[in-house]
């Protein structure tokens, strides 16, 4: 039987050795996770009443990747979406106080985030003739090229602040944004680029006969994100061993396979997969190729604090039908944003309070992750006190902190990604995945999971029809 080795059980780990699972049932497959909980960032927490997410707040259905795995595990009853005010309802902070992002042409022509002649900027990007000054542009310059510097420093720079907590003077738009230079070199314009693809959205439903898609919406279940992940654990049952710590790999001594060294023992195996961080992958590569392992060990990571306060209903003045805000890392503050959990989905706090989540440092206030843990909730606190008004103290708090959080798609960031791609190729039954290369939300890290599992089975199945058996090669040797 074929043997596979997965490394590391957070989502796209778990969700690589679910779809062999089900795709090759003839391959034996174990999941090697170094803690003793799966699911890397993705987690939640239940505190007196309070229900915090470690990492992601939810997931969009921007593709079909995890509805669809979410589907195939027999979930999709648990699903809830996000409240409609969440998706409308998104602030900025800057100049003092909190500013409504607009959602559509007239809320752009009265927004006052942007002078007149950012507006100008902004309404003619159609009409703008201008070619990028380098190769791979960072995404601050592509949206000042485009729509002016005043949407690249603050509509751009809170969209990376959000999903990132980098700077759009150092990510790759290419990287981190790939359909914004595609939509520039297919339709010459970023707006004609949406336009056109709206369009082709709604001719391709009507020609399927189904009603056309609506905006995206986030997901998450009432208990939160913690099931998805349970749910893969338990379908995996014993092929997820926890608290073993991979040290090196290195191919066998025949050539037909690999051997996982860990610090217990080792295993073997026709294909091994690599899920976890970057930084732990290249640790995990020096003794089977160092120059694979620089490369990716190269790959940044910024550091983020959660700061999760809960407050009594009565003391929050400020309406709280949306998202939650997010103050441009640009401005320098004492948090990236915060996120009004208790308004996106239910059951996130005990009835009579609201549950907040602020995320702070960043790429460029890291050092408030090593704050201890009054100086991080007194100044969350009073950050949220200047932005919504709120008059009493946090009745709860909860904070994690994640010394590498984020990986951070620099500038050149696909260029690493084509040299690592290469360097992997001369490695027969070596796969490389995970949030470090080609998108760092639940969307991303589910969609490559899948089609790595399907290289997975393919050569481990193609494999097994050329040699002879060997018996078990997963036992610990």
């Amino acid at each position: 039987m074929p043997q596979v080795v997965v490394v590391g059980a957070g989502l796209t780990g778990l969700t690589v050795a679910f779809r062999v699972k089900r795709w090759a049932a003839n391959v034996s497959i174990v999941v090697l996770e170094p803690r003793e909980r799966p699911g890397g960032n993705i987690g939640t927490e239940w505190h007196n009443g309070f229900r915090v997410e470690r990492g992601p707040n939810g997931f969009l259905d921007r593709t079909p990747a995890v509805p669809d795995l979410v589907r195939d595990l027999g979930l999709s009853e648990r699903l809830i979406a996000a409240s409609e005010g969440s998706r409308k309802n998104r602030y900025v902070f800057v100049r003092g106080r909190l500013h409504k992002l607009p959602s559509g042409p007239w809320t752009l022509l009265t927004t006052p985030l942007l002078s007149l002649h950012g507006k100008w900027q902004l309404f003619t990007e159609p009409w703008r003739k201008s070619q990028p000054t380098r190769a791979d542009e960072s995404v601050h310059e592509f949206v000042t090229r485009r729509a002016g510097r005043e949407a690249a420093d603050i509509f751009a720079d809170a969209l990376v602040t959000g999903i990132h907590g980098g700077d759009p003077q150092q990510l790759s738009v290419a990287a981190t944004f790939p359909r914004l230079p595609i939509m520039e070199r297919e339709a010459g314009s970023i707006i004609r680029g949406f336009l056109q693809a709206a369009r082709q959205r709604k001719n391709e439903a009507k020609a399927q006969g189904v009603p056309p898609p609506g905006p995206m919406r986030m997901w998450s279940f009432r208990e939160g994100l913690q099931v998805l992940i349970d749910a893969l654990a338990q379908q995996l049952g014993e092929a997820v061993q926890y608290g073993v710590a991979v040290r090196s790999i290195t191919p066998a001594a025949d050539g037909s396979g690999w051997l996982i060294h860990t610090d217990r023992t080792h295993y073997t195996a026709d294909a091994v997969v690599l899920t976890c961080p970057a930084y732990e992958q290249a640790a995990i590569l020096q003794d089977c190729d160092r120059v694979l392992a620089d490369e990716i060990a190269g790959i940044p990571y910024n550091r983020i604090a959660v700061v999760a306060l809960g407050y009594h209903h009565e003391h929050c003045p400020t309406a709280l039908d949306g998202f939650g805000y997010i103050a441009p890392q640009n401005t320098r503050r004492d948090l990236l944003g915060v996120q009004w959990c208790s308004s996106i989905f239910p059951d996130r706090a005990p009835p009579g309070f609201v549950l907040w989540r602020a995320l702070c440092g960043g790429v460029h206030r890291g050092d408030q992750v090593d704050w201890d843990d009054d100086r991080l909730v007194n100044a969350v606190h009073r950050e949220i006190q200047q932005a919504m008004g709120v008059t009493g103290e946090p009745v709860f708090h909860r904070i994690i902190r994640w010394p590498r959080a984020i990986p951070q798609y620099v500038c050149g960031h696909l260029e690493r990604i084509a040299r690592i791609d290469e360097l992997v190729a001369r490695h027969r039954g070596l796969f490389l995945t995970g949030n470090a290369y080609r998108g760092v939300a639940m969307a991303d890290c589910v969609e490559q999971a899948g089609l790595v599992a399907a290289q997975v089975a393919s050569t481990v199945v193609a494999a097994s029809k050329t040699r002879t058996p060997s018996g078990d090669h997963h036992a610990p040797a």
